[in-house]
């Protein structure tokens, strides 16, 4: 199988500190080596920058580095889908569940607003230019980015709670009706606002750790926080009675219960970093001052920070028209799109988390043909592992929502068919989302945060249209499935005009490899969803007449997966998606593994 490094990545670069970077065009000049600025406080210098891995080791390591995040992401996204399921059924999904939805979304929505996006994307690169180029591996310049950052945090995390009422007027609107509830939301956004701060140290944590090359503390960390809330929601059903509505009151235990118990899990979720911190060597000591890339830093930032405001703007659009539907629709539409980020969570964050310092670094050194070999490679490999998922979840989402939504209160009022719609109708958009992501964060490593901006001004300038047409050509109980519909277009669109400005700021961008592994993959999938499909149609006619709903919905997806998955394995085979190769190698009887 043909490598995706070039013949200049041997790896014979020592590890540690190299010499000057070459310049990434249309980026700033590389910062020459320096000594540390007298002003820091004595550092121990962190372990070494590794190097760039060799031509056949390149693959392998990144797979390795993908397998330890997969593993840990799939424990969060089952745990973190088990909490989900909690909530469907201890909050139902009417105007409590709303309520809480909004509220418990506000901290990420102003975490991202002022630093989030900021943190997640921008930080990785810097980071890692500062361990290149600083004579103390970049701890000066890590201890003043943790206290600079903390401070900002504090501070936005008190303005947001001075704010909350604001904040949920404006996502919600101002009255209160059969599905949606501004008060309700307000007393849960003043418990859970303090998210914030602990959001934001936990996500720089994770960069650091990452920019090491440290994955996998930072993958597990939200597996905690799953837990803690299902302990909390189990708390919230022991606690006698209902939420108070009319009127909402503070004081109300199970409000409490649910609000603090939510906010305990972030701040575990943050805590756990420190031992891994101390591991890798690094010891905080706050550094006030001003360090000049900063300034740089605060261009990037500033259009990550627009970004964001954009892509608010479509999620307003969307929560408003959704609020003002049918009941339950904010949360029908939030955890059809967080059930539709369970394979997105396992395959394509393990492969983007992975591939991040490696395109940053490639980036920071000039090696810009790795930085497009790494985003072929990333989206092929995420079209193996995605499109068969959307095929199932396209033809079989209902099933999918009956199935796992119809514990308690989740059942009620066809709430759970509605939602296995709802991720039906938006399953197409699981793959061109993962490639937008992928290819925003080349433009991240190269240090270019303003075409991101652009991109994501185009993909919600085309969204927010089509989200208001929802009401205006679907019934309110249908739409919800347009909004997420809409959601999925737009995603598609923007994986496309982001291919483009790729080709166009490196040169040759591999589309057309890219390509042929998605319809070969797609090919095999629809094949084998057809035939799976073909089955169910014909059990539904005889043994399945009759069943009750959570019964048949169990049986069709176990008979949808024993036929689809050998099927679909079997067609990419025939059609030769290489990067299927080290599955077959593995198999009994494969000549590669005989010959070891």
């Amino acid at each position: 199988m043909r490598d995706y490094r070039s013949p200049r990545t041997r790896g014979d670069r020592p590890a540690g500190p190299v010499g000057r970077p070459r310049p990434v065009p249309g980026g700033p000049p590389p910062r020459p080596n320096a000594a540390r600025p007298p002003t820091d406080p004595p550092t121990t210098r962190l372990p070494p920058v590794p190097s760039a891995p060799s031509e056949s080791g390149g693959r392998s390591s990144l797979i390795r580095s993908s397998s330890v995040i997969a593993v840990a992401s799939l424990v969060s996204r089952v745990t973190g889908f088990l909490r989900t399921l909690a909530l469907v059924a201890v909050l139902g999904l009417g105007i409590v569940n709303d309520s809480y939805t909004i509220a418990n979304t506000l901290p990420n929505i102003v975490y991202e607003l002022l630093l989030g996006g900021v943190l997640t994307s921008v930080m990785i690169p810097l980071l890692v230019r500062a361990q290149t180029d600083d004579a103390d591996g970049g701890v000066g310049y890590t201890r003043r980015l943790l206290t600079i950052t903390g401070v900002a945090l504090l501070l936005a995390t008190v303005a947001a709670m001075l704010a909350a009422p604001l904040l949920t007027r404006l996502y919600l609107g101002t009255q209160t009706s059969n599905s949606a509830n501004p008060e309700l939301a307000t007393m849960f956004a003043y418990l859970l606002l303090p998210q914030i701060f602990f959001y934001g140290i936990g996500a720089l944590l994770g960069a650091i750790l990452n920019s090491k090359g440290v994955f996998g503390p930072f993958a597990w960390a939200p597996v905690l926080n799953n837990v803690v809330v299902l302990a909390v929601l189990a708390a919230y059903a022991a606690v006698p009675g209902q939420i108070s509505l009319d009127p909402v009151r503070m004081g109300d235990t199970k409000l409490l219960v649910l609000g603090l118990g939510t906010t305990l899990g972030i701040v575990v979720q943050a805590v756990v970093l420190l031992p891994s911190m101390r591991r890798i060597g690094f010891r905080y000591r706050p550094v006030w001052g001003w360090d000049p890339r900063l300034t740089a830093a605060g261009g990037l930032a500033g259009w990550v920070v627009l970004y964001v405001l954009i892509g608010q703007a479509g999620y307003i659009v969307t929560t408003r028209v959704a609020a003002a539907a049918d009941a339950g629709s904010v949360a029908t539409y939030s955890y059809a799109w967080l059930l539709l980020q369970v394979p997105y969570g396992v395959l394509g964050v393990s492969l983007l988390t992975a591939l991040m310092p490696r395109m940053s670094r490639a980036a920071a050194e000039g090696r810009l043909h790795d930085v497009v070999a790494d985003l072929s490679l990333g989206t092929r490999l995420s079209a193996v592992a995605l499109i068969p998922i959307t095929v199932v979840l396209t033809l079989f989402g209902t099933e999918v929502g009956v199935a796992l939504f119809s514990l308690g209160a989740g059942s009620a009022g066809g709430g759970s068919a509605r939602l296995g719609a709802t991720l039906a109708a938006s399953a197409f958009g699981l793959l061109p989302y993962a490639v937008t992501l992928l290819q925003l964060r080349v433009f991240y490593a190269l240090t270019d945060s303003r075409t991101p901006t652009l991109i994501q001004l185009f993909i919600v300038g085309l969204k927010i249209p089509l989200l208001l047409l929802c009401p205006v050509l679907l019934p309110p109980e249908r739409v919800v499935l347009g909004l997420a519909a809409a959601n999925a277009l737009s995603f598609a669109f923007g994986a496309v005009l982001g291919q483009v400005l790729v080709a166009r700021r490196l040169g040759r961008a591999r589309t057309g490899e890219m390509l042929g592994t998605v319809g070969r993959t797609t090919a095999a999938s629809i094949a084998g969803g057809l035939l799976a499909y073909g089955a169910v149609v014909l059990l539904d006619t005889g043994p399945l007449t009759g069943w009750a709903p959570v019964g048949r919905a169990w049986t069709v997806l176990a008979l949808a997966l024993v036929v689809a998955t050998p099927v679909t394995l079997l067609g990419m085979r025939v059609l030769r998606v290489r990067e299927l190769d080290p599955l077959w190698r593995r198999l009994p009887g494969s000549p590669a593994r005989g010959g070891g």
